[in-house]
């Protein structure tokens, strides 16, 4: 690889011993994504945080023992200094108000809380939400990031017009010590073209829609780039959010292009860089139909737990919730968690959101979801969701059957027990 003279000198351990692991790892890395040369970034959100029970091993040896095998994919234990890029921590596997709650031992959230002491010493912003976007982190248009969290890159990507490819734990501890990433994939500007065009002979208006549009294209394009022609409305950042996590859970798509809208794509012809699509797709009623049954893998409308909040809610979703909830109870054989950044959880708190919530019956969870901490309550059989990433992905981690649909039909399951949703 192509390396600056600054680049250069971090790798022969001028800059010390941690920052040359880093670039060694930056530069096997590069050289096998077959990148030229790196890339400058300020911008980093990865996963840090050390709490699950395969870890314990490192964690008995210091924290910078765990950032160095986990993080740098260093067999030598270096003393990790302080972030030179923006970096932030991620989702995490444990909420710190509700561990108990998630069943997890006091030890491993020790271990946790011992970590993020650590990593806020050198730097990394606790934001623990898969939405950093949402909370503060939200690079402009161009600017170089290095991120993970496929739903959370899709969305830098889409909507902001920021460039990161999806990232590791490894490579974003790596660039977080020395603000470099390989410059490949989408950080280049030629990769950033649409692949397919996306016809829509359907209305897609609110959330749920959304979230079926993306899983219908996440499964009709696999790792292209799709665009959108003829939105019949107005997609907001709620829409987007859950358009692009499941686009990227039933695919591996890490950006798209709807004209008008995301900001590479003034027009059609800008979306495709000139060029005609790959394919023409088609999603209509029928699609719609096919997709939304897809998602269905329960059968028994008997539910025991409602997950909402994947990616994470806003503050828009949590009032909704809160609206729907009001002067009513959850049934008494159903468990209802509702998951949001912690920042957020605060204002939501504070306009008595959570209140209403937690009166009801509900549990307001912040830092983690199901997906992520593979903890579900005790005993649930049937689950309920108004995420198409949730209802991808659950029931093969937590061998359970799900129901998607939307918010509205979520919060009816959770106080009548049973599942009534309709396409």
């Amino acid at each position: 690889m192509d390396l600056t003279d600054y680049e250069r000198a971090m790798l022969d351990g001028e800059h010390g011993r941690a920052k040359a692991r880093a670039m060694d790892l930056l530069v096997r890395y590069g050289e096998a994504l077959g990148a030229e040369r790196l890339v400058e970034t300020n911008n980093v959100a990865g996963a840090f945080n050390a709490s699950t029970p395969s870890v314990k091993h490192i964690v008995e040896r210091g924290m910078d023992s765990v950032f160095s095998e986990l993080n740098l994919d260093s067999d030598e234990v270096v003393e990790v200094p302080r972030m030179a890029a923006s970096t932030c921590q991620l989702i995490t596997g444990i909420d710190n108000d509700n561990w108990k709650l998630q069943g997890a031992s006091e030890e491993l959230i020790g271990m946790q809380r011992e970590a993020e002491r650590y990593l806020g010493a050198r730097g990394i912003n606790m934001f623990a939400t898969c939405t950093p976007y949402q909370v503060g982190n939200v690079p402009v248009k161009g600017e170089h990031c290095a991120w993970m969290e496929s739903s959370a890159v899709i969305y830098c990507n889409s909507v902001l017009g920021a460039r990161t490819n999806v990232e590791g734990k490894e490579s974003t501890g790596a660039a977080g010590l020395t603000g470099r990433i390989p410059y490949w994939g989408y950080h280049i500007t030629e990769n950033r073209y649409g692949s397919h065009l996306i016809e829509l002979d359907t209305e897609v208006d609110d959330m749920m829609d959304w979230g079926l549009l993306g899983y219908f294209i996440g499964y009709a394009v696999e790792d292209e780039i799709p665009v959108l022609q003829q939105a019949t409305h107005q997609p907001n950042l709620i829409k987007l959010k859950h358009f692009g996590a499941a686009a990227a859970s039933s695919g591996g798509v890490e950006m798209y292009h709807i004209p008008g809208v995301t900001p590479e794509a003034p027009t059609l012809e800008d979306a495709f860089g000139g060029r005609k699509p790959r394919e023409v797709i088609r999603y209509g009623k029928a699609e719609r139909k096919a997709t939304y049954e897809k998602l269905q893998s329960a059968s028994d409308r008997k539910v025991d737990f409602i997950m909402l909040g994947c990616p994470h809610n806003s503050i828009e979703q949590m009032e909704l919730i809160a609206h729907l909830l009001t002067d009513r109870t959850i049934h008494p054989d159903v468990q209802l968690w509702v998951h949001t950044p912690r920042a957020i959880k605060q204002v939501a708190d504070r306009n008595g959101y959570c209140e209403v919530i937690t009166k009801a019956g509900g549990v307001v969870m912040s830092d983690t979801c199901p997906a992520i901490s593979r903890r579900l309550p005790p005993g649930v059989r049937v689950i309920a969701t108004d995420s198409a990433k949730q209802a991808h992905y659950l029931p093969a981690i937590a061998k359970v059957d799900g129901w998607f649909g939307s918010v509205r039909q979520c919060i009816e399951a959770a106080v009548s027990g049973q599942w009534n949703g309709a396409v």
